[in-house]
């Protein structure tokens, strides 16, 4: 029992043992600095990546409020356009109108001369002031002075046939066939069948931001003939064409095309198409100030939004150019010598 008690008493005191070497020399391992500038590249470029989200998102917002400008403008213009367009039908309305009415009087007349019993002379006089009608018809509706040179060499042909009798009216339709052969002449249906073909082309051409199709490289127009190239000319070859591929060659001497969204780019075309229609209508109304202003602003889009290296778009361009050089506000004679010496002759027979 004695035994025991001295053994417990006993304080044994245990050396301490140091501390593992991988805790106090932990800093000098290469692990640790790898996967700590590992930690410090992904925290830098999660900073780098926000800030240009940021950045981009910033610079979309701009182009969103720039485009929506643009939207609002291109609206504003369309509904313009088409307040001009419903005012030029109405205009174009009241001369098919009054053509209407000249064709009501022409059948009018043709009627009442069949159904009276009228001499011969008179006959030829109604059919001579119905062709003078006609004539005027062409130049005061359509401005086409060559049918009214043609109505008016078919009335001149008619009394052919006669004496002396009708000399002074002869004399009045030379007089006015000379004053429209000397008359400017407007090729009207051929300027409409351009400008009919610019604006069925509107929807295929493609605009500033499109990338064209390049053609096959220069090497692919050698000759097949030719022997085949040695090895290290190959390799020299292939070389040039990845180093080719790897510079782009982009134009900054003029200002950069604006982005458009399909339904912007789909307004844009449309209200082209609107602008030349408007332009129809003025030529054939003979409005000048009109139909070189409605030109001139689509060919301010056209060049502004189309890619001008493409053919087609260049085309389409140098056609409005031409088109709005050309003068059709020009003077049309009124016949009123024929007019006149027809009225004389009628006079002279209702006396006798």
């Amino acid at each position: 029992m004695l035994i025991i008690e001295a053994t417990m008493s006993t304080k044994v005191q245990l050396p301490m043992l140091p501390p593992p070497a991988s805790r106090r020399f932990f800093w000098l391992n290469p692990w640790f600095w790898i996967v700590l500038c590992m930690l410090a590249l992904v925290v830098w470029q999660w900073l780098e990546t926000r800030a240009s989200l940021a950045s981009t998102r910033q610079e979309l917002a701009v182009r969103l409020m720039e485009s929506d400008r643009v939207v609002q403008e291109s609206r504003a213009l369309s509904d313009k356009a088409m307040l001009d367009t419903a005012e030029l039908q109405r205009k174009y309305g009241a001369l098919d109108a009054r053509l209407g009415e000249f064709q009501d009087q022409a059948n009018a007349l043709q009627s009442i001369y069949q159904e009276a019993a009228i001499s011969r002379d008179d006959a030829l006089l109604a059919e001579v002031e119905q062709n003078v009608n006609i004539a005027a018809q062409h130049l005061q509706l359509s401005g086409n002075v060559q049918a009214a040179i043609f109505a008016l060499q078919a009335a001149d042909n008619r009394l052919t046939r006669l004496n002396s009798r009708f000399v002074n009216l002869r004399r009045a339709l030379a007089r006015d066939l000379e004053i429209l052969r000397g008359t400017p002449f407007i090729d009207v249906t051929g300027m409409n069948l351009r400008l009919e073909n610019v604006i069925s082309g509107i929807d295929t051409l493609p605009l500033a931001l499109e990338i064209v199709p390049e053609n096959a490289t220069a090497a692919s127009k050698e000759t097949p003939d030719k022997a085949a190239p040695s090895w290290w000319r190959a390799l020299a070859a292939e070389a040039w064409e990845e180093i080719r591929s790897l510079v782009r060659i982009q134009r900054f001497d003029r200002q950069a095309p604006e982005l458009l969204a399909p339904e912007q780019s789909r307004i844009l075309r449309e209200n082209i198409k609107l602008r030349l229609l408007n332009a129809r209508l003025a030529l054939l109304s003979r409005d000048q100030w009109t139909f070189r202003n409605e030109l001139a602003a689509a060919q301010k889009w056209l060049e502004h939004y189309f890619n001008m290296d493409v053919g087609a778009v260049r085309a389409a361009d140098s056609s409005l150019k031409q088109l709005a050089a050309t003068e059709i506000a020009v003077e049309l004679p009124n016949l009123h010598a024929s007019f006149t010496a027809l009225q004389t002759l009628k006079t002279e027979r209702e006396k006798h």
